[in-house]
């Protein structure tokens, strides 16, 4: 079974995160950053890497504390890709993926970073969407938003504004709404299924 493993990495320049990783058994088809929940990286989030190493791909999670900023994910997540650079990807095969609110983080990078593919799954609340409508129309990188509105989630007129926004970034994207999910997509087991394998999709088409 893949197993993760958690180092200290430091940069040349001072920078340094501690991250945890895993890494295919095989040919390594690209890099994955996995910007994690508000509960930091758990064993949900293990699983997540594991599973994205299984399917190939090198994925690594930074860790960062608190409720961090902007600048905190993206200084994070610039660290992160150099990891994955100085590990052997090309620049043309990175990407991220974020779940619950990491989800929003990977919203923000796909929105400030060029990468080769971005996937959000979870949504926020309604009263987070101007800010979440605000960066999408930024898009600088392909992007897929997946999101459930059971609860407090995105409506369907919530997600229609925001897939409207990505849209109108010039970005490829596409938003998809799975009703009756939550947003970490365990009231609706066919829904987490159908969501992941459009998560493996969104890669396998962007990072080639």
């Amino acid at each position: 079974m893949t197993q993760t493993h958690t180092e200290h990495y430091e940069r040349e320049d001072g920078r340094a995160i501690e991250l945890t990783y895993a890494a295919p058994e095989n040919v390594v088809r690209g890099g994955l950053v996995v910007l994690h929940e508000g509960d930091g990286v758990t064993d949900g989030v293990r699983l997540l890497i594991t599973s994205l190493a299984e399917e190939g791909w090198l994925a690594v999670a930074p860790h960062v504390k608190g409720r961090p900023q902007r600048e905190d994910i993206l200084a994070a997540t610039d660290v992160t890709l150099a990891w994955l650079v100085d590990h052997g990807v090309q620049s043309d095969l990175l990407g991220v993926v974020g779940f619950d609110l990491g989800g929003v983080a990977a919203l923000l990078v796909a929105s400030n970073r060029k990468l080769g593919a971005a996937v959000s799954v979870g949504g926020q609340g309604a009263g987070e969407l101007p800010v979440l409508v605000d960066i999408a129309g930024r898009l600088t990188s392909p992007w897929l938003g997946i999101y459930g509105d059971a609860g407090d989630e995105l409506g369907a007129s919530e997600v229609e504004q925001l897939r409207e926004a990505a849209a109108a970034s010039g970005a490829v994207t596409n938003v998809v709404r799975y009703p009756g999910a939550n947003h970490r997509f365990d009231a609706d087991p066919e829904a987490a299924v159908e969501a992941w394998q459009r998560t493996l999709n969104w890669f396998d088409a962007h990072l080639r």
